[in-house]
């Protein structure tokens, strides 16, 4: 980016040519993944629209508006959108129909709806019209309460975006107005801490060279500063308000796309075309820093169609993915069951027809003197009675149990909310259940997939330790106790520094050992890093701006020790050494990139001397040494010893360079400079010349902080069985660092790369070739080996794309890739016995994958779904798998896949706009609040405010749900069951008229009323072991891995308990009222109808008794408010005056207190429920005391213990060496900028017109509705 447009746009568009190195070439910020096989799948929606149709022209609404599209035949609306928001599902006049047609897509509500109208007709009609009336309205009105509430929140948080105010340039002055206003075309003005409202093309800003620093934690929630740049041609022209009114530039550029990191384009102005790229874009969520003031383009704005999110023209929200409807296992499996429960009733209606049939037919062949009185045939007959037994037995459907699930899942949730042991004091952020359908399944997890960055760490870096001319210097504050800050002698400490050494602050005091005064100095001038202006009135308050984390930590901490950098300028660096300001020139600056591993600064002192200061990572640094002696040797195993600690750890050096052969050397890099093809590598080899023969000063070691408790999780979710993949933007030597740090990968891992992965699946694919010898395979030590994989984004797409045609290819590519020149030779495996058993350790593993009883299924897919198979089958049988260099379509990708083929719950957990897709495409995703974006949270099931407890949120809420659904579901088919099955006996002794045998208002109020407590009580306070068991024991967790609590075998255990106790009180209740000769002496139908509901009512209530483990206060109140509730409307239904009122409705008059008067009667009551009782009771104790122990090599993880083959340490393998830090976190590019001066700050005057002109509105000119708004 140099001081003229057409330099700065060459730059950017600088084609590939056939000598230029690929790993030389400038890469785009993020990872980019241009043949990746998500980009391949967005394309597949924007192929059509692939051509660079999208013109845009700057203040011109009128123009904008002339571009359409086709909406449905001939009608045609606008291309161009507004920028409104709109995710809400309804309006007032759409929410009761489209309500209501999306409750009765549900299988169980349109079988009630028919049901209700079947009852409508009187020929069919068995039971009174509210008996299954009354439940459907409330079901129907529950469910739409809260679909109502969720989107009232959803309209509330679309008016709060789409009220926020910003300033659009009206005429020749900039008004406010709100962000809903805002058009394609609009020029739109922005300051420090505001949000972007839409895509624009930065068009200047008040920074030098138009840059404009821009903060993304909002999209992926990374806090580190990333800069943009206006085109030079605007921030040479557009310097004032007066000029930009007049601004008639085109923007020519493609069609809107989810690609984050990728944009083309060009402004068409003047009769020039000017190219674009993603450096002049600022995309919607990102916030202002550092930057007084910026002017943007609006190019693509957010107005929504649909519910697709091609709806949505910027990139942000085209990356949020498609909303899936989530249903949990136990949701899926009551659908089905109620298919079962239907075809079962609809076969037992049948059946009893069929009875009818012959009984009728019985009846007129003996009588046959009636059938003439009878004008209905008996075909007409059955076919009512067909139906009328349908309606008597729908009953058994329980539409209530639907009903009390919503309360149950609401109360759940509720719980959720209140926990106070997942209250984040310092955010003052409770957990929040956004979806109260779920919970359930939160105690069913498999696989959780994480991401990084705000997820796992903090983005912190902190300065942990040192190593100084072979001298390691560490943290002493917590040996010493010390709280008092041991740099308050210098000024321009900011006392924040938690690194307290009293040996190390006395040698930089005293200023007489000249490596450590090198090594301070050099962590002062070799960087990147910006200082902000300073206060006037505090000089001594630095703040600076850097381009990463690790950067801005170790100039701080230089800061703090005496070594203060000061400023820069183009061609010089100022720093403060001890009180003594110095000024270095800057001779050159030879650029961090990600082969280089590297960076150096060629400076001269003020004494006049050239030095070379170079830092980077160990393996670069170590093979540029003038000599190896007994100082390198020391800190290559103190560098070893801190990789071990998992910090990340950086190599520095340095040397004196002789003035003459500087001077050879500045020739000739100011002839590479002037070169127009193979410039990089040019420069690269002069840099390559340059960094030789260098003095090793030391090392820094810094900790990329965890969040709490990070490790203690991972480990107790592993202990439970529940997979942790961490699915990441960032580079790969940072994930494993993370993944060592937080103790998701250890030292004897086998941690697979891309050679070992080809190999396995090179493997899995000859098998698949020849099936021969798979029956002889003989998994010995595999189960017994941990292992882990770690895999980048572009590797995925080469295996999932090209492994099947060119699987030779891959393993060259593989091995290629092993042979970079960075990598130290002698960290290659020498030992040939242990290659070949690791070899041969590959080809059984890959041949095992092929190996699958399923083979003729298998057999039967394409290749792109065997590819698909073999990796998500060799990344499941790791401990962890680490994705690095994924974008979100990638990440949504992975989640899919293990979806598909492993059917396993999964719950994806992240903090930026980037985890979204990932979030929306999981079983369950929870969203982090991060520390400014909320587009997970918005998007997600559940919010917490740190990633430790979602240990609490699965091992005891989720636990505890899936406990409670199950036991609820399981105990309300037993109690429907042993309570209505008896209208099915009755049949037998009712002549098959589909009489049925209970009081209609004992039917309606059963499940409502007279069983309600009870079954609540379960759903909601259930526990089998504590909260704090729970989290000691997350073994317990399995259980729900497996569905064991409630399947079609459970089902079909509730179905025949339940029919065995209808059984036991209909025939014991019937053959002691046909037994006339004993004590007991009832016939008619009413006593008999109580007698068998009195007896089910006490047997259930005695089963949920047994079945409850935690016993409280409340229970023993529900138990007894439901028999009450009973009685009361027993006695109620079945009074005078009722019957009176209505002899029909109120047909049972009395019945109970005959029943219940009589000794024998109650006697008989007693011994059904005994006989139903204690057979179950001595049943369970007999199978508690007999059921074995799980084997404990089910229960516990594999053995850490490694057999043949014996697996390196990581840290020996020869993919890396030990995980420095130089190559994470740090950002290409930032020496351009300071080499040309584009980001150096220039005294007031540039582009001050611009502010001059521009008046700044006071509160009292904001609209009315913008002052209750955040700024």
């Amino acid at each position: 980016m140099g001081d003229t447009p057409g330099r700065e746009e060459a730059q950017r568009t600088c084609p590939h040519k056939p000598g230029r190195s690929e790993k030389y070439e400038l890469r785009p910020e993020g990872p980019t993944v241009m043949g990746s096989l998500a980009y391949r799948e967005g394309l597949e929606d924007e192929e059509k629209n692939s051509g660079f149709t999208w013109e845009v022209k700057a203040n011109s609404r009128a123009y904008n508006s002339r571009f359409k599209e086709k909406a449905f035949l001939c009608w045609q609306r606008p291309k161009y959108k507004t920028n409104i928001i709109h995710t809400a599902k309804y309006n007032f006049f759409s929410f009761l129909p489209l309500n209501l047609c999306e409750q009765f897509r549900r299988m169980s509500n349109l079988y009630f709806l028919l049901i209700i109208i079947l009852q409508s007709i009187p020929e069919i009609s068995t039971l009174p019209w509210f008996t299954l009336f009354a439940p459907l309205v409330c079901l129907l009105v529950i469910r739409a309460t809260r679909d109502l509430m969720d989107d009232i929140g959803r309209h509330r948080s679309d008016r709060v975006i789409n009220n926020r105010p910003c300033q659009v340039l009206v005429g020749k002055s900039f008004r406010w107005k709100r962000w809903k206003n805002l058009c394609v075309g609009d020029v739109v003005c922005l300051r420090r801490d505001n949000i972007v409202p839409a895509d624009l093309l930065l068009l200047a800003s008040t920074e030098p060279s138009s840059l404009c620093y821009v903060e993304t934690a909002d999209i992926d929630g990374e806090t580190n500063l990333k800069f943009r740049q206006a085109p030079m041609v605007t921030h040479h022209e557009l310097n004032n308000v007066k000029k930009m009114a007049s601004f008639q530039g085109k923007v020519v550029c493609e069609e809107p796309n989810s690609r984050m990191h990728q944009f083309v384009g060009c402004l068409e102005w003047m009769g020039r075309k000017y190219p674009l790229d993603i450096g002049n874009i600022l995309l919607r969520g990102c916030k202002i820093r550092n930057t007084h003031t910026c002017y943007g383009l609006v190019i693509y704005a957010d107005g929504r169609r649909d519910a697709n999110p091609a709806g949505f023209d910027t990139k942000i929200m085209r990356n949020c993915g498609k909303i899936h409807l989530k249903r949990t296992k136990l949701d899926l499996l009551i659908n089905r069951l109620v298919i079962v429960i239907f075809v079962s009733l609809v076969l037992i209606s049948a059946a009893l027809t069929v009875g009818f049939w012959y009984k009728v037919k019985e009846f007129k062949t003996k009588h046959h003197y009636v059938a003439a009185k009878h004008a209905r045939t008996m075909a007409t007959e059955s076919f009512f009675i067909f139906w009328g037994f349908l309606i008597l037995l729908s009953v058994m459907v329980p539409m209530a149990m639907f009903i009390m699930a919503e309360f149950i899942y609401l109360g759940n949730s509720v719980f959720i909310n209140w926990d106070t042991q997942m209250y984040y004091e310092p955010k003052d952020m409770p957990a929040k259940a956004r979806s109260t359908s779920l919970n359930d399944q939160l105690g069913q997890v498999e696989y959780i997939f994480s991401d990084k960055t705000g997820t796992l760490t903090q983005n912190i870096m902190t300065f942990k330790k040192c190593c100084i001319n072979g001298v390691l210097y560490g943290d002493e504050e917590k040996k010493t106790g010390r709280k008092e800050s041991p740099y308050l002698w210098n000024k321009f400490s900011d006392g924040k520094l938690p690194f307290h050494n009293a040996e190390l602050l006395q040698a930089v005091r005293g200023n007489k050992d000249k490596m450590v005064r090198e090594f301070w100095r050099l962590l002062a001038i070799c960087h990147t890093v910006m200082v902000q202006e300073r206060n006037s009135e505090c000089p001594d308050q630095l703040l600076y701006q850097a381009a990463s984390p690790d950067e801005e930590a170790l100039v701080t901490a230089a800061r703090n020790f005496g070594y203060v950098f000061l400023a820069r300028t183009q061609d010089s660096i100022t720093v403060m050494e001890l009180g003594e300001e110095r000024v270095y020139q800057v001779l050159a600056m030879m650029d961090f990139n990600s082969v280089r591993k590297r960076m150096s600064v060629l400076v001269q002192d003020p004494e006049g001397s050239i030095y070379l200061y170079t830092k980077g990572a160990d393996t670069v640094i170590f093979e540029r040494l003038r000599k190896k002696g007994v100082m390198e040797w020391t800190t290559e195993d103190i560098l070893a010893s801190l990789a071990e600690q998992t910090l990340r750890t950086l190599c520095l050096a340095y040397k004196e360079v002789d003035k003459d052969a500087y001077e050879q050397w500045h020739q000739r890099h100011q002839e590479a400079s002037l070169l127009l093809q193979n410039r990089a590598h040019a420069l690269h080899q002069l840099y390559e010349e340059m960094e030789q023969n260098l003095q090793l000063l030391g090392a820094t070691a810094i900790e990329d902080r965890l969040q709490d408790g990070i490790p203690e999780t991972i480990q107790c979710l592993k202990q439970g069985n529940i997979k942790v993949w961490v699915l990441t933007g960032d580079k790969q030597e940072t994930a494993v660092n993370i993944g060592f740090a937080c103790q998701l990968l250890s030292e004897n891992m086998l941690i697979l790369e891309e050679k070992e992965i080809t190999r396995i699946l090179e493997a899995y694919w000859e098998s698949n070739n020849n099936l021969l010898g798979k029956n002889c395979l003989k998994k010995r030590f595999l189960p017994q080996v941990k292992m882990a994989m770690v895999i980048n984004g572009d590797f995925l797409d080469q295996l999932l794309l090209s492994l099947r045609k060119e699987p030779r290819a891959l393993v060259q590519s593989a091995d290629a890739d092993a042979e970079e020149p960075w990598q130290e030779p002698g960290e290659r495996r020498t030992d040939f016995l242990q290659a070949r058993r690791l070899s041969l350790m590959w080809r059984s593993l890959g041949t095992q994958l092929a190996a699958s009883p399923d083979q003729k299924a298998r057999a039967r897919e394409s290749p792109e779904m065997r590819r698909e198979r073999a990796f998500v089958e060799l990344a499941s049988r790791c401990q962890a798998v680490i994705c690095c260099r994924v974008t979100p379509k990638q990440k949504a990708l992975i989640v899919a896949l293990v979806k598909k083929y492993q059917h396993v719950v999964t719950l994806a957990i992240g903090d930026g706009a980037n985890d979204v897709n990932m979030i929306k495409t999981a079983d369950i995703g929870v969203g982090l609040a991060g520390q400014e974006g909320m587009q997970a949270t918005q998007n997600s099931d559940y919010v917490l405010a740190q990633f430790c407890f979602l240990q609490r949120l699965l091992l005891v809420h989720g636990r505890w749900s899936y406990l409670r659904v199950c036991k609820f579901l399981r105990y309300f088919i037993y109690k429907t069951l042993a309570s209505m099955m008896a209208q099915v006996w009755f049949a037998f002794y009712s002549g098959f008229t589909a009489q049925p045998l209970y009081e209609g208002w004992f039917l309606a109020l059963f499940n409502l009323l007279y069983t309600t407590l009870p079954v609540l009580y379960i759903g909601l306070f259930e526990q089998d072991v504590s909260a704090e068991q729970s989290l000691k024991l997350p073994e317990l967790y399995i259980v729900g891995q497996k569905d064991e609590l409630f399947n079609y075998w459970v089902f079909l255990q509730a179905v025949a308990h339940g029919m065995g106790t209808s059984l036991v009180n209909f025939f014991m209740t019937l053959w002691v009222c046909r037994d006339s000769g004993g004590p007991v002496i009832f016939g008619d139908y009413q006593s008999f109808a109580e007698v068998v509901a009195l007896s089910g009512l006490l047997s259930i209530t005695m089963e949920v008794i047994l079945i409850l483990k935690y016993w409280t206060v409340l229970f023993v109140l529900a138990i007894l408010l439901s028999l009450c509730l009973y009685i009361l409307m027993t006695w109620a239904s079945q009074s005078f005056w009722l019957f009176k009122l209505s002899p029909k409705t109120f047909p049972f008059l009395y019945a109970d207190r005959n029943v219940l008067s009589q000794s024998p009667i109650l006697l008989v009551i007693l011994v059904n429920v005994s006989l139903n009782t204690l057979p179950v009771l001595a049943f369970r104790l007999i199978h508690q005391t007999l059921k074995k122990p799980r084997p404990k090599e089910e229960e516990e993880a594999p053995s850490e213990e490694l057999v043949t083959p014996e697996p390196m340490p990581y840290i020996h393998r020869e993919s890396r060496g030990r995980r420095s830090s130089y190559a994470f976190s740090h950002r290409e590019g930032y020496a351009d900028l300071i080499t040309q001066g584009t980001s150096l700050r220039k005294p007031p005057g540039v582009n001050s017109d611009m502010l001059t002109e521009q008046k700044v509105p006071s509160d009292e000119e904001l609209p009315p509705s913008f002052e209750e708004l955040p700024w």
